[in-house]
């Protein structure tokens, strides 16, 4: 059927065919069979063809199969394929094939028919004549509905202003009822005199936000002043009584919905008056701001649990020198004087407060996720084997751990010893909420998690330990604040409040994440998360002595802005056999190693000084030596910046031991030596 639009007939305009065939003659001899039918249109390809329906409207379209270069199959889909043509009746012709896969073909193809050659004149003409009478009656139908609908224009022109507008109020009125309805927001409308309050009139989704039908609130005016939370009805019902002289009101408040959690509504209302000035009536919005409030309670923890990080992270390095002088001093006093039994053990007790005060330091770079974490894969088994020696003389006779492992080996990707410690800091909190006893379960799995989860880490594999009491449980109000430092439940002196928190940093900076599940006397459940690994864990193979000797002596350049640090590093150089030169000051260092008759084997320079850092000095010395062994030393540096050194520049965690300062040692020199 012909398709409105340009080309389209006029009334008194002839019908017309196209013919499609690469035969003269054919063209012919169609032509002079329909010339008194209609207006024959000739076209001798597929692109002559195409080329006139963008021209205009045709009743029907004979299309030859056989043609060169564009076929008829080809055409036919090119016309079915464009909406304007793809409504014209399309009959082929064939000279062959009329076998009924060919024909099955041609109708997949878009054809309503089939004429095969040589043409018959009577059966041509009777099948266009089909088409075109179709065609006209259907232009004759079209011209006379335009007709009537220009006269039913005419007739609606006169009131059409007044149906737009009416229109225009009824698609405003919808587009408002949707909005507040998808809205968490209820419009209300409250009498002058309301005691209890009592609305009259509310629009909106009233039973999502508060689990209650209207009805029933109409029913009983005493439920909202009843769900109103113990700490805010007093503030809200003096902001009623203050709105009567204010004549608006807008307040804040906590309200117990049906299912018997609270919800944070924030309540305005304004006074309405008549055209004498006169009151009405009250007109306000309640809207439900509870999850703007958990979004602002979550902003305020994250930025006061950075704050704190930022703070626990700046003092580690001051407290990691005066523990690295300490540690330092001790070993040599013990090393070096000849000392009575009762002096040995006063030297233990100050090599044990300074290892204690190491440990606290590294919790809180644990919690400031600034600590050198060294990620391995870590095989749960063996972590439980690890774990149960550790704990073995620590919980008691009342505290049994039961542990739930999988029987698949799942690898953790994470540092083994911190992974260790927070493990054990889970353990020994349940069991001092347990001081009656009990039982502690111990479980793992492996899982996938997607990409939209609760834990805010990306999508992947995971590891996960649980561990769960059967204690005291923690209020809700405190789950929050449990992972921040220096907080805690237990009475004076009986814990530090570090332990959640090293757990959460340790799991953050491991790329996982931590959470705790708790409710009073009902025990708590704390997991760990953390990325799976893709490796199995090696097995751990043993550890060779090493002598604080072994290797040549060295002249070392020993660089660092502490003197107690300084003096304490340089007589453990010397004790191993080494020769100190000391620097106070980056600048000094290098004025040192541009000298003449410097011959340092290698330079040790503390991470964090003024002025120049370790990794400048580093980097301007091997600006003129570029073959200097370095090893930088640093009680806390931001873990960004040592990332910027050279790949051959190890760090050496202070406070170190004697054994770990020599292996650092023989590693440099033997690292650079290789290169």
């Amino acid at each position: 059927m012909p398709v409105p639009g340009a080309g389209a007939p006029d009334a008194g305009e002839r019908v017309r065919v196209l013919v499609v065939d690469d035969d003269e003659r054919n063209l012919l001899a169609i032509e002079t069979v329909l010339e008194d039918i209609g207006e024959v249109v000739i076209a001798r390809s597929g692109e002559e063809a195409l080329r006139h329906l963008l021209k205009g409207d045709f009743a029907v379209i004979l299309l030859d199969v056989y043609m060169p270069g564009m076929d008829g199959y080809e055409t036919a889909g090119i016309i079915r394929s464009r909406e304007q043509t793809k409504r014209i009746p399309i009959v082929f012709l064939s000279a062959v094939n009329k076998e009924a896969e060919h024909l099955i073909r041609g109708y997949s193809m878009g054809a309503v028919d089939y004429v095969f050659k040589p043409v018959d004149p009577v059966v041509l003409r009777s099948k266009v004549s089909v088409f075109v009478d179709l065609f006209a009656k259907t232009r004759e139908i079209e011209r006379k509905a335009r007709h009537e609908q220009a006269l039913l224009d005419a007739n609606l022109r006169a009131n059409a202003e007044l149906l737009r507008a009416e229109q225009e109020l009824r698609r405003a009125e919808q587009r408002q009822a949707a909005i507040i309805q998808s809205l968490p927001i209820i419009l209300y409308l409250e009498p002058l005199a309301c005691d209890p309050r009592c609305p009259t009139f509310v629009s909106g989704d009233f039973p999502a936000m508060t689990g209650y039908p209207f009805t029933e609130v109409l029913e009983n005016p005493l439920l909202w002043a009843s769900r109103l939370h113990d700490e805010d009805r007093e503030r809200v019902l003096r902001a009623i009584e203050e709105r009567a002289r204010t004549g608006k009101l807008s307040v804040e408040y906590r309200w117990r919905c049906a299912d018997g959690t609270y919800k944070h509504f924030h309540d305005q209302a304004v006074l309405l008056k008549d055209a004498a000035g006169q009151p009405l009536e009250y007109a306000g919005t309640l809207t439900d701001v509870s999850e703007r409030r958990a979004l602002e309670s979550q902003l305020v923890h994250a930025q006061k649990m950075d704050a704190i990080g930022k703070l626990t992270g700046g003092i580690a390095h001051d407290f990691n020198n005066l523990l690295a002088a300490v540690l330092g001093g001790v070993g040599l006093i013990e090393r070096r004087a000849e000392l009575a039994d009762d002096h040995r053990k006063i030297m233990g007790m100050i090599r044990r407060a300074a290892d204690q005060g190491s440990e606290l330091v590294r919790r809180l770079l644990a919690f400031a996720r600034q600590q050198q974490l060294q990620p391995a894969p870590v095989d749960l088994a063996s972590l439980h084997r690890g774990v149960d020696d550790l704990l073995s003389h620590t919980l008691g006779g009342l505290v049994e751990l039961d542990w739930r492992l999988p029987e698949k080996r799942w690898c953790a990707l994470a540092d083994r010893s911190q992974l260790e410690l927070a493990l054990m800091n889970l353990i020994i909190n349940a069991r001092d909420a347990m001081p009656n006893g009990g039982t502690i379960t111990i479980a793992a799995d492996a899982c996938e998690v997607p990409a939209d989860n609760s834990l805010d880490i990306p999508a992947g594999n995971y590891v996960w330990l649980q561990v769960a009491d059967e204690g005291t449980g923690i209020p809700a109000e405190l789950v929050d604040k449990v992972l921040e430092p220096f907080f805690t439940t237990k009475p004076v002196g009986k814990g530090t409040g570090l332990g959640l928190s090293m757990v959460y940093g340790f799991a953050r900076q491991s790329g996982g994440a931590f959470r705790i599940m708790s409710e009073a006397g009902q025990g708590t459940r704390a997991e760990i998360w953390l990325p799976q690994s893709a490796e199995q864990s090696p097995d751990e193979p043993a550890v060779p002595p090493v002598s604080l000797l072994n290797g040549p002596a060295l002249t070392v350049l020993l660089v660092d802005d502490h003197p107690e640090v300084r003096a304490t590093t340089a007589e453990l150089l010397r004790e191993m056999g080494h020769q100190v030169v000391e620097a106070a000051t980056g600048a000094e260092g290098l004025d040192l190693l541009r000298q003449d008759d410097s011959n340092f084997d290698l330079l040790l320079s503390d991470y964090a000084m003024p002025h120049l850092s370790g990794t400048d000095v580093v980097a301007k010395a091997r600006a003129f030596r570029p073959d200097l062994p370095a090893l930088l030393i640093t009680g806390y540096a931001d873990a960004d910046e040592i990332q910027a050194r050279p790949a051959d520049i190890a760090i050496l965690s202070k406070p170190f031991t004697p054994l770990e300062l020599a292996t650092a040692l023989n590693s440099a020199t033997k690292v650079s030596a290789a290169a």
